[in-house]
């Protein structure tokens, strides 16, 4: 770290961090691959392929098979006949050893995926490390105490596997969704069939290879890679007995309709406008600090994002004041780099949709500001941004922008920041800072989301349940309310008597 300083003694001294890159030496993956179906990869296939790009650079990373129709179809078949051979009818004890070595060889192959997780999606070093693939292994390692414990989840209920698993995950976390996924799904005794998102399929296909190593029985899981279109094919394949969507809301109405008189179960998770509510009596540089990581985490790539600050009128100036302040110290960069705060925007795509907003914002009277320095010339990269007067009918405010992009807003009235919050189409999280319990649980209680935070802010646990209300979906992952909807229930009469 070197030092600057001013010509003037009385002027702050500015700090630059010397550059410092996570090691890739250890890191190994194919620069094409084919698909996982029934315990092997197929042979890649270039007349049917796409690129997958690091963003960090916008040069190409590795290469893909889009699975056709028939693809799918080899995929489910192949996870039927591992449900009706054994993994459907094996012992709980059985399945929970095989999740327990997923977790334990996640937690140490760790700087492996983390790496790998940063290259393919953008996301800083330090968040990949600590929080990305931590988490995946807890939730192997949670879901495995429940796999032979499963009639204790559902007190006098007789509890029997749903069959195939159909899964397509987002790509924001692309391993903690993986694991979100597949851990509950095994657990209860069901295969899969997973698609990943296609521009972030490398942990999941290094994830395929980790199950070789521990020996999971062919079929149990199968992995398919591929655009949108291939999700359609899985979901529309009348071999599934259960759909888990993580992605936008538009597609999750489209599989909805897509299932509609069908008896599959579904859980759709999906978008999120979360309201990040500061009251005058809250500690207002904590609360700053629980505004940079509910907003500015991931590169605002998270569907619980705290996208809308409200915050009340009497301290409003010097929240955004001090917001400004710490903005101003956030390094955009390197994802691979450890000071990096936020990295790269997963795509181009995303790019110009997050600028677009920014831009419709401007043009419906918002004020920006934006933290300076210096960004990379190369790859995909948006300034943290910051928009001030706006309305509660602002375009901004109302839909998902997705990216690091925070609205601002006033309240005077408890009851009036209820209404601001409640204000929209989703309700997945929201967060409250205050000193006061009481206005916690009050006003946590009126919140129409299925998260309520604290005084903190994009906090998980596997023993915790995760969904939301509205347009943002139906269901719950995480916690014994993530077993739910992997299961068949049936009055068990022998329990009752």
């Amino acid at each position: 770290m070197s030092q600057k300083t001013s010509d003037s003694s009385t002027m702050p001294i500015h700090w630059e961090y010397a550059h410092a890159p996570e090691s890739t030496d250890h890191v190994q993956y194919e620069k094409q691959y084919g698909l996982f179906i029934d315990g092997a990869f197929t042979h890649y296939d270039p007349s049917k392929s796409f690129d997958s790009l690091n963003p960090a650079t916008g040069e190409l990373l590795y290469q893909c098979t889009q699975a056709d129709e028939k693809d799918v179809d080899a995929a489910v078949k192949a996870a039927r006949k591992a449900y009706e051979d054994h993994w459907g009818s094996i012992k709980g004890s059985t399945r929970g050893k095989y999740l327990y070595r997923i977790a334990r060889m996640l937690q140490e192959r760790a700087r492996e995926f983390a790496v790998l997780e940063s290259l393919d999606g953008g996301k800083p070093i330090r968040e990949s490390r600590d929080i990305d693939i931590p988490l995946a292994a807890a939730y192997f390692f949670y879901y495995a105490g429940w796999a032979d414990k499963l009639a204790y989840a559902f007190p006098a209920k007789k509890v029997t596997p749903l069959g195939v698993c159909g899964q397509i995950i987002p790509w924001n976390f692309p391993l903690l969704m993986l694991a979100w996924k597949i851990a509950p799904a095994l657990a209860c005794g069901n295969t899969v069939v997973l698609k990943p998102a296609e521009t972030t399929s490398l942990t999941a296909l290094k994830f395929c290879e980790l199950l070789q190593d521990i020996g999971l029985p062919n079929g149990v899981v199968n992995l398919i890679t591929g655009p949108g279109q291939t999700g359609e094919y899985l979901v529309n394949h009348d071999g599934i007995d259960k759909i888990a969507f993580t992605g936008s809301t538009g597609v999750g109405k489209k599989i909805q309709q897509s299932i509609a008189g069908r008896n599959i179960k579904s859980t759709l998770e999906l978008g999120g406008k979360g309201a990040y509510i500061i009251f005058e009596d809250a500690s207002l540089n904590e609360a700053v600090e629980g505004i940079v990581n509910a907003i500015f985490f991931n590169q605002g790539h998270v569907c619980c994002a705290g996208s809308r600050l409200l915050v009340q009128e009497g301290v409003a100036d010097r929240v955004i004041e001090l917001l400004k302040q710490r903005m101003a110290t956030l390094i955009v960069g390197d994802p691979l780099d450890k000071n990096t705060d936020v990295g790269a925007i997963n795509s181009q795509n995303q790019l110009n949709t997050i600028q677009r907003y920014v831009d419709i914002g401007l043009e419906e009277g918002a004020e920006c500001f934006q933290c300076e320095g210096n960004i990379p010339s190369s790859g995909f990269y948006f300034r943290p941004t910051l928009l001030t007067k706006v309305s509660q009918s602002s375009t901004v405010v109302q839909e998902e922008i997705f990216g690091p992009v925070l609205t601002v807003q006033t309240f005077r009235t408890t009851q009036e920041a209820i209404d601001k919050a409640n204000n929209t189409p989703y309700g997945l999280a929201n967060g409250i800072w205050t000193d006061k319990g009481s206005k916690i649980f009050h006003v946590g209680s009126q919140l129409r989301s299925g998260v309520v935070w604290s005084n903190t802010y994009n906090k998980f646990d596997p023993t915790s349940p995760f969904g939301g209300y509205k347009e943002s979906g139906k269901g719950r992952e995480g916690g014994v309310q993530g077993l739910a909807p992997y299961v068949h229930l049936e009055s068990n009469v022998e329990a009752e008597a």
